[in-house]
């Protein structure tokens, strides 16, 4: 490394790093002993491991020393309320846990007559505003969003020793995730084609939340429910009232892949089931993620449209939205695409129309039987081909051929009931023939990803804020944005902490 001692003070860098030069003098030694001779290599990783961890904390503590002994005062220090500090204070100190324990900062405080002291050496050190490092906090932030809080602070205690605790490391956790809607608004969309799809879509899925964190009319169902009938699980048709709706939404890029029936269910009566020669449906790319268990349904949209907005300002591409056929979801999708006058082609998932068609298929043919497949195959194959509500009157001529009566099988009237409604979303020959995708996978694996496999972990009861920012850094990650936002919010955090403070911009050197 190039350049000469910091502050320029060759006396000071010496006395500064005694300390850490001792200690490293005191590993070597005792890693030349007779006494490491009979260490097994394991032995000799945890014995280096923890020696090392501290010469590092003191190395950190050293520089830190050095930074305080050099530190030249500022001529002029003015607050952003144009107040003048006009005495010094040397030596004021504070305490920082790093990844590598905990230090002592020292430096100049900069005082006044009846306003707060100022600290600019903070300001080039870009401390936080509580005791724990940003590295500490990003530690935090990813091993939080991997799993529950008890094993993020196991994981992170284990690595650092920095002795943190659950209540801290929530806290941490909620405030590492203050900047990602900021950060996404400001974030420069790929560019792309015209002829490039423009996919959005959402979903939700219950979150078990503490009580006072529960929707007003969630909490009043609950309360005038009265309880359970069992103390130790629901009784059948109960539901808990103990969850907050998570909703999630995406939106990616995806160039347009042509299809035909063909390639998405075999024809049964042709035996053709070579996989391999089917074309695949459009990939995503540049997938954006986010989910919310504070706000509604309707906000979260909103902010999908905001999302393609930024990606389409003029609204040039083909928009396409895919949903599961939610009635309420529909009506907001077109509610936004109306108040932004933008043409959004909304597709209902073909997975979800099968899974209509299973359950009638079973009502209509005797268990176990071998038609069932290909009666479902056939189906599904009329639905793409774009004719719905042909298919609603098969199974409903089919019923009738089997004495089963309007009214006599939920699983047949729910699935005529569903192809009748929503034909005009399943027009899949459209869909198809333009290269649109026609299945939620994205948004559904999200939910379990995203949702399930964290905030749903056995025994967990969130708080809203938590439940927030575990969600919000767990779509961050799956977007592959983590270290990109970190720099981002540091740099929040340095114009919030320390820049905000002084009248002009402060980036003070040491």
């Amino acid at each position: 490394m190039s350049g000469g001692v910091l502050g320029g003070d060759l006396a000071a860098a010496e006395a500064a790093f005694a300390a850490s030069r001792g200690l490293f003098e005191q590993v070597s030694a005792r890693m030349q002993s007779v006494e490491t001779g009979s260490l097994t290599h394991s032995q000799l990783e945890e014995v280096l491991g923890a020696d090392m961890r501290e010469v590092t904390r003191q190395l950190y503590q050293d520089h830190l020393r050095l930074r305080e002994l050099t530190e030249q005062r500022i001529e002029q220090v003015v607050d952003a309320a144009g107040r003048e500090r006009t005495r010094i204070e040397r030596g004021r100190r504070r305490i920082l846990s790093t990844v590598f324990g905990k230090v002592t900062v020292g430096r100049i405080a900069y005082r006044g007559d009846a306003v707060p002291d100022l600290h600019p050496a903070d300001a080039a050190l870009n401390l936080p505003a509580g005791m724990h490092s940003h590295g500490l906090a990003k530690q935090v932030a990813i091993e939080a969003s991997r799993g529950s809080f008890a094993e993020a602070v196991e994981r992170v205690n284990t690595l650092t020793g920095a002795g943190i605790g659950p209540r801290q490391a929530g806290e941490l956790t909620v405030a590492a995730a203050a900047d990602i809607d900021d950060f996404y608004a400001a974030l420069a969309p790929e560019p792309c084609t015209d002829a490039t799809l423009l996919v959005m879509s959402a979903d939700g899925k219950g979150v078990v939340i503490r009580p006072e964190a529960l929707r007003e009319a969630t909490a009043r169902a609950a309360a005038a429910k009265g309880g359970n009938k069992l103390h130790k699980r629901l009784s059948a048709g109960e539901k808990n009232g103990r969850k907050r709706m998570a909703t999630l939404g995406t939106v990616y890029d995806a160039e347009p892949a042509v299809r035909t029936a063909d390639d998405i269910i075999a024809d049964p009566d042709t035996g053709e089931q070579d996989t391999t020669r089917r074309s695949k449906g459009p990939r995503a790319r540049s997938k954006w993620l986010t989910g919310s268990v504070n706000d509604t349904c309707s906000q979260v949209i909103t902010a999908v449209f905001d999302q393609a907005e930024h990606r389409d300002p003029d609204h040039r591409r083909t928009w396409v939205a895919l949903v599961d056929g939610a009635p309420h979801q529909i009506d907001l999708i077109n509610e936004q695409a109306a108040a932004r006058d933008v043409q959004v082609h909304i597709v209902i998932d073909i997975i979800h129309v099968l899974e209509y068609l299973w359950s009638a298929a079973h009502a209509l043919h005797p268990g176990g039987s071998k038609d069932i497949e290909a009666w479902v195959a056939r189906t599904a194959r009329t639905i793409l081909a774009g004719d719905a509500l042909t298919a609603a009157e098969t199974i409903t001529t089919a019923a009738t051929d089997a004495g089963i009566a309007p009214g006599q099988n939920k699983s047949i009237d729910d699935a005529v009931a569903y192809l009748t409604n929503k034909a005009d979303y399943l027009r899949y020959d459209t869909a198809l023939a333009a290269g649109w995708p026609i299945a939620t996978g994205i948004i559904e694996g999200a939910c379990r990803h995203l949702v399930k496999d964290r905030l749903d972990i056995t025994g967990a009861r969130w708080g809203l804020a938590g439940a927030e920012a575990v969600l919000k850094l767990r779509a961050l990650r799956t977007n592959g944005d983590f270290d990109t936002y970190w720099a981002w919010h540091e740099q929040q955090e340095y114009t919030r902490n320390h820049q905000a403070r002084y009248r002009n911009t402060l980036i003070p050197t040491a």
